[in-house]
């Protein structure tokens, strides 16, 4: 969902021409971001469905349906116009925003916190997420050290495959989504 290698390959190339210490402030502030954001989509998803009158299972379609549509782009690969200039903050948009929690993301968050009923799997739910994001915070501040060992090629590789994955989920999203209108 967080698309680690495809946001990790991007953090590289909007941080090439930064020092060292300023890559890992960086990426602090754009996980610390990612935190808020996802906490706020996760735990109010629920508010969001009501106020604008959606069901959860179109949602989960057209969740599925972005999910699959940043698959593509992940095995497509960055545009060619992907800037790399790092003079301003770029911690929240575009790493943390729409980069890490884009439209996919933002719809598999809202579609997981309305599905999780309860405190205790509410926090599970919470404590996996930052989990996972801590995950991706650990990858962006070894970011360096994992290019130089996999290289460019092998980035190029896990964020297509990745994509690959994520195209299945989003298919599994989708057909979930059908079935349940379906079975009204």
């Amino acid at each position: 969902m967080l698309t680690p290698f495809f946001g990790l390959t991007m953090f590289l190339a909007f941080t090439e021409n930064m020092e060292r210490s300023q890559q890992r402030r960086l990426a602090l502030r754009c996980i610390a971001a990612v935190v808020i954001i996802s906490m706020v989509l996760f735990h109010f998803g629920e508010i969001i469905f009501s106020l604008f009158g959606i069901t959860l299972d179109a949602f989960r379609i057209g969740a599925g349906a972005l999910l699959f549509l940043s698959a593509v782009n992940l095995i497509r690969g960055p545009g060619a116009g992907v800037s790399t200039a790092s003079d301003g903050d770029i911690s929240v948009v575009p790493l943390a925003m729409p980069i890490i929690v884009g439209p996919a993301t933002i719809g598999t968050l809202l579609v997981m916190g309305a599905t999780m009923q309860g405190t205790t799997t509410r926090l599970i739910g919470s404590l996996a997420l930052v989990t996972a994001i801590m995950g991706l915070g650990i990858l962006f501040y070894l970011a360096p050290a994992i290019e130089r060992l996999l290289g460019r090629t092998g980035l190029a590789i896990l964020t297509k495959i990745t994509g690959l994955i994520l195209a299945a989920l989003s298919a599994q999203i989708v057909f979930t989504g059908i079935r349940n209108f379906m079975n009204q």
